[in-house]
């Protein structure tokens, strides 16, 4: 019926019904040695324990939260670093059949006001029974409830920090409750790039597949090791490393992504000494190391045995590729074991992974209005087991578009979500007959996907479609972002002009000319593309708003710019 979606199917040896609580128990049965290690702020210094110990520490989080009020079903709401607290506190409302919902810290969203503001809308959202953080950000919304006069006091008064918690009296006869595959197992925030978050409902079965699933693509082995400096609340964290490592029973180290920031050296060093092979980052982290990672830094490191460098979350760049390749060949970094991937909390987490160990792999995708200028597209992969993926028109019907055809890529399969909490109209818009409508741009070319841009993203300039990145390239290539400086590009409305084309600059600390700059960026943007750009405004380094996972979300920057709330560079 569909003869250009690629199917993958698992042996039947493989499949499972097992359930978090299940794979947790499991794993502390089965590797007792076997654990979790979590670095302190610094990065220096590890408190490690092992799945045995996690599940005990669960069940006695169970307790409490009964004691706190917490009945089965109820959604809890944490907003909480990396850290022991944070994950007692997760498994230990899984075991009570409670739904988490991680929120990353203050201080990883833009500030507390807005971290308030956004605490604020997911508890009117979520309607939770209660809100696990510390006692900073408690004090945090009382400030912003006086000087906003929102919401946020209501905020405070569910609020409950981890001193609070283990300081009640645990009620043993209310803690496991014995889910189904089926049952709901927690909720993950969408990432919010391209508009609101929303909470996608995500079973037991979803991620215990989606564990397997991705353990089958990278052909992991006992000897496999994790290292993950990603958020938690991010779900190539929270499922790709945590969820992973604790299915497959591998041992993991964890550090906390403001270290990584800080000093993204410390990643790879911590790969190297504890002989980590599987570790994940968007394409920025990647380039955020070329950029500041210096030669003399990597006396003794040995990334030889990091045989799974996946990359994902956000567009991959093939230059940012080759430019890691280039700068820690001296430290035996293999280009073979790059691992493009595909994802989306909607799906869980992986759609398809790279499995072919020949490294980044792109094919050439016209982006000028004559067809002359090209950029490389990166190779995904083919889909995870169990999961087919087609290419459909977007906004069109629903039939299969041919190898090579751009459209919207639809997924199927058991990692697909349950629907959104509480909005019922965007689940309907995002799923038809099963199908996951993603809302991503792509072709399929051999069975393998090459992700191109985002529907939500497209920009129609008199007649022509453009994707965000290709202007964001162009100005990165100019000023040497996509690490730690970053772009964004949308569009405005200018009456019967129509849209017109936007370009967001971090530039960089040794600016030097603005105005040659300014020149510089328009003119390529004006031979690659064949438009001018209405904008080009340039801001101060972090001015550019992201997600925890390092996503610049457009949708509020074109808020931020419309509304003249941006701090323009004067050329």
């Amino acid at each position: 019926m569909f003869p250009k979606e690629k199917v993958n199917n698992l042996d039947s040896v493989h499949k499972t019904s097992a359930t978090l609580v299940d794979a947790l128990e499991t794993s502390a049965r089965r590797v007792p040695d076997r654990g979790i290690a979590i670095f302190d702020r610094r990065g220096q210094n590890a408190e490690r324990r092992s799945y045995a110990e996690l599940s005990a520490a669960a069940l006695r989080a169970a307790w409490l939260l009964a004691a706190a009020g917490i009945a089965p079903g109820d959604r809890v709401l944490i907003s909480l670093p990396t850290s022991w607290n944070l994950l007692e506190i997760y498994f230990g409302a899984i075991y009570r059949g409670a739904f988490p919902v991680l929120l990353a810290p203050s201080g990883a969203l833009g500030g507390a006001a807005a971290h308030s503001k956004k605490i604020v809308a997911l508890l009117e959202m979520l309607g939770p029974k209660r809100f696990i953080c510390d006692e900073s950000t408690r004090q945090q919304l009382l400030e912003f409830d006086a000087d906003a006069d929102t919401n946020a006091m209501e905020a405070a008064s569910l609020s409950l920090t981890y001193a609070e918690l283990i300081a009640l009296a645990p009620v043993p006869g209310m803690g496991r409750r014995n889910a189904s595959p089926g049952d709901l197992a927690f909720m993950q925030l969408t990432s919010g790039s391209t508009g609101r978050a929303r909470a996608v409902k995500i079973k037991h079965s979803s991620v215990v597949h989606n564990a397997l699933a991705m353990g089958h693509a990278t052909g992991v082995t006992e000897s496999d090791r994790v290292v993950c400096w990603l958020p938690l609340n991010h779900d190539m964290g929270l499922v790709g490393c945590l969820m992973f490592s604790l299915v497959h029973g591998l041992d993991l180290w964890l550090l906390r992504p403001d270290t990584f920031l800080a000093r993204p050296k410390l990643w790879l060093q911590t790969l190297s000494k504890h002989g980590g092979t599987l570790s994940p980052a968007p394409n920025f982290a990647y380039q955020l190391c070329v950029e500041r990672v210096k030669s003399e830094e990597l006396d003794g490191v040995d990334l030889a045995q990091w045989r799974c460098a996946l990359t994902g979350a956000e567009m991959i760049r093939p230059e940012t590729c080759a430019a890691f390749n280039a700068t820690f060949a001296a430290s035996q970094f293999a280009p073979q074991h790059w691992r493009p991937c595909y994802g989306l909390a909607e799906g869980t987490l992986a759609v398809t992974i790279d499995t072919k160990c020949e490294g980044i792999r792109s094919l050439p995708v016209s982006t000028g209005l004559g067809g002359d200028d090209v950029n490389e597209v990166v190779c995904a992969g083919a889909p995870v087991i169990d999961t087919a993926i087609r290419i459909v028109a977007p906004g069109g019907s629903s039939e299969s578009l041919s190898d090579g055809k751009i459209g919207e890529i639809w997924a199927k399969g058991p990692g697909v979500f349950a629907g959104y909490y509480n909005d019922e109209p965007a689940t309907s818009e995002a799923l038809h007959e099963g199908w996951l409508r993603t809302g991503d741009l792509g072709f399929l070319k051999e069975g393998e996907l090459y992700i191109t841009g985002r529907t939500k993203d497209l920009l129609i300039i008199n007649g022509h479609n453009f994707m965000p990145h290709e202007f964001e390239w162009i100005a990165e290539g100019v000023c040497g972002g996509g690490g730690s400086l970053r772009s964004g590009a949308f569009s405005v409305s200018k009456g019967s002009t129509g849209e017109q084309a936007v370009l967001i600059v971090e530039a960089p600390g040794d600016i030097g000319d603005l105005g040659a700059l300014e020149h510089d960026v328009r003119s390529r943007v004006g031979r690659t593309l064949g438009l001018p750009l209405f904008d080009l405004v340039f801001l101060k380094r972090g001015q550019i708003p992201k997600t925890s996972s390092g996503k610049v979300q457009r949708a509020e920057l074109r808020r931020r710019y419309l509304d003249g709330k941006l701090e323009r560079l004067n050329p």
